[in-house]
């Protein structure tokens, strides 16, 4: 499961998914809440600091970093991503049921999509607006050969990797509906939920079932949620976007 080819970014957020956070998150799951607010910028304050219990996601081998701030856009904080063949991002750890909290909704809006961009190929492996889920590590679903993999990875950077992450992305092409995997490693799955130039510059308010795209994608019961990531990057395709982003709600089935 765990690929030689990793990517130095994906597999740095594949790391950073498994961190715990249980002491920030134990409250919110121990009242059973109808919707957990996982991102809720709204309530922030306008700046350049990353939003309560989220932290900035940058990798070793990129130099140039998407910069993001909290902005208000109409009566409302958003995040504001730019990015300028560049990649990092915003990650926050939390420990969610998927099958508890089904639901994730959240709203973004993209100014541009890029002339390159293609999910099929490395080299268009960027997306002007994606929010990355990630799944806990559960040494129960894997053979003895991955547990090899994932000790590895553990030694590396000290502690596993999820055991799969889903994409939500605004591609530039590829048909809304598309579903695949990454092109560095099938771990991560990728789901088209907007794609093209026809919504540019409005916001678009999205919800998925997470827990079923989670089945489609791997085939399997999904185990805990352990990190959400917002991204926004350029740097394979050497290109500019700039992407805002609204609160991320977890929201129990109806």
């Amino acid at each position: 499961m765990v690929r030689g080819d990793l990517r130095p970014d994906v597999l740095v957020i594949l790391v950073c998914g498994v961190m715990l956070a249980l002491a920030a998150t134990g409250s919110l799951q121990a009242q059973s809440p109808s919707v957990l607010e996982v991102g809720r910028f709204s309530a922030e304050a306008e700046g350049n600091g990353p939003p309560a219990g989220w932290e900035p996601l940058t990798f070793k081998k990129i130099a140039r970093h998407t910069s993001y701030s909290l902005v208000k856009d109409g009566e409302s904080v958003v995040v504001k991503a730019v990015s300028d063949a560049a990649s990092s991002g915003l990650t926050r750890e939390i420990r969610i049921d998927p099958k508890e909290y089904p639901i994730v909704q959240w709203r973004w809006k993209v100014a541009n999509v890029y002339r390159n961009g293609d999910v099929s190929k490395k080299e268009g492996d960027d997306y002007p607006a994606r929010i990355y889920i990630t799944f806990a590590y559960d040494a129960s679903r894997v053979s003895l050969f991955d547990k090899a993999k994932y000790e590895g990875v553990k030694l590396l950077y000290g502690r596993y990797p999820p055991l799969g992450a889903i994409n939500y992305i605004w591609e530039s092409k590829a048909p809304i509906g598309t579903m695949r995997p990454n092109t560095y490693t099938d771990q991560v799955v990728m789901f088209v939920v907007e794609s093209g130039k026809d919504k540019l510059n409005a916001w678009v308010t999205e919800e998925r079932n997470l827990y079923e795209d989670y089945k489609k994608a791997f085939g399997e019961e999904p185990s805990p949620i352990s990190g959400v990531a917002i991204m926004t990057d350029t740097d394979n395709t050497n290109e500019t976007a700039t992407a805002y982003y609204g609160d991320i709600l977890f929201k129990k089935a109806k």
